[in-house]
């Protein structure tokens, strides 16, 4: 089984999330008049499916190499599965997270009960505590710890290729917005992460960014109001201003972002993928779309890997600069239709402050990529770039399978 299907989908492999999609592919198989491939389930991978009420289905199917995950079956229906082949994985107890679940996360999700209680209480919080120690002496066990979350961060994998394979993230191509966790709601930049957001969803690209907060939140932010108007960004903008950053009270924080979806709650799909590994930086409500991971360096892989239209780089600090490297290390080495566009936006922050733009040209020099290296001071400017360079030619060269 592939660990992180979002970065190298298994080939022949038939991902089943629900019971629609199990009855489809069952129906199918019973038809097939081909003995190999009549009945079998050979590489069907059942995820989070409530199966009791298809016992008499699945004793017609043959379920040597099928795998089934978090699934509710009847004891005697499980065993003879087990006995043809299948791959049947059984519940972990003691977790506070699904790891077999068949869905990405939402904002309301993560933030359950956030209007009557503390941060502390909702699920995100929650998790966070138990990855915080997973790995220490007290009640989780260790290996029980690397299973659970390697299956979690699988199963958000998974569903991460769906939704941008033929689901609500399908329609355009992403583009990556990089910038600081540290950018405070009220900030110039801030407001400018917010309109480079909502301009690129209004150009028709789906912005993914970090998930977080700063520069993350605006442009998820920004991206979701795409086809609100300014006016609207304004409001909101003026909203979340009333609480300028997390590090005072995450619960107050997170009420202001809750407050601008009460507002409105009807937004463009706009994309977050967060880790645990950074849970003291709480996810921003307003992706429409999160992938949570556990592990840190396949969620980084993921959100580099799915920018296909490109990526636009605020200033930021070490993350960001990491996140600048990583992507021109994929683009050197990189085939040339495969390179994704590097837009770095604040000349003097990227020459001067952090100078990170005179050694990527310096790389690129001679590179297929040197001709999708950019520097602008214009968020504007960023935009029209990757538009222009979006001719239809780039979407899915990374990422999609």
């Amino acid at each position: 089984m592939n660990s992180t299907p979002a970065i190298h989908p298994l080939p022949r492999v038939i991902e089943i999330a629900s019971l629609a999609d199990f009855d489809r592919h069952a129906a199918t198989a019973l038809a097939l008049t081909d003995k190999r491939l009549a009945a079998s389930m050979h590489g069907w991978h059942v995820q989070s499916v409530n199966l009791r009420a298809r016992g008499a289905v699945l004793e017609k199917l043959r379920s040597a190499g099928s795998v089934f995950m978090g699934c509710e079956i009847e004891g005697k229906i499980e065993r003879r599965l087990r006995g043809g082949g299948a791959l049947v994985f059984p519940e972990i107890p003691g977790l506070p997270f699904d790891p077999y679940r068949g869905e990405l996360y939402s904002g309301q999700e993560l933030y359950a009960g956030l209007d009557a209680g503390s941060y502390e209480s909702v699920p995100d919080a929650r998790i966070y505590a138990w990855a915080s120690h997973r790995l220490g002496a007290g009640a989780h066990d260790a290996l029980n710890a690397a299973l659970s979350t390697t299956l979690h961060d699988h199963a958000i994998g998974a569903r991460l290729d769906s939704q941008i394979r033929d689901g609500a993230l399908s329609h355009a191509p992403l583009v990556g917005v990089m910038g600081g966790h540290a950018q405070l709601r009220g900030s110039a930049g801030y407001e400018q992460a917010a309109r480079l957001g909502q301009s690129l969803s209004e150009a028709g690209f789906i912005v993914a960014t970090g998930g977080g907060p700063g520069s993350m939140e605006a442009a998820n932010l920004g991206a979701y109001l795409g086809s609100a108007g300014p006016d609207t960004l304004d409001a909101a903008l003026d909203i979340l201003a009333r609480e300028p950053g997390f590090t005072l009270s995450v619960t107050r924080w997170a009420r202001a972002a809750a407050a601008v979806l009460e507002r409105w709650p009807a937004g463009l799909p706009t994309l977050g993928i967060p880790t645990w590994f950074y849970g003291h930086e709480p996810p921003n409500m307003l992706a429409t779309h999160i992938a949570k991971y556990f592990a840190n360096a396949t969620r980084e892989a993921v959100l580099l890997e799915k920018s296909s239209g490109g990526i636009v780089f605020l200033p930021g600090a070490a993350g960001t600069v990491q996140e600048v490297f990583q992507d021109a290390c994929e683009n050197y080495y990189g085939a040339a239709e495969s390179i994704s566009p590097m837009v770095l936006v604040g000349i003097e922050y990227w020459t001067k402050t952090l100078p990170a733009y005179p050694l990527l040209a310096e790389l690129a020099r001679g590179r297929a990529m040197e001709e999708k290296i950019f520097l602008v001071d214009d968020p504007a400017e960023a935009v029209r770039i990757l538009v222009d360079l979006n001719d239809g030619s780039l979407s899915g060269v990374r990422g999609l399978a």
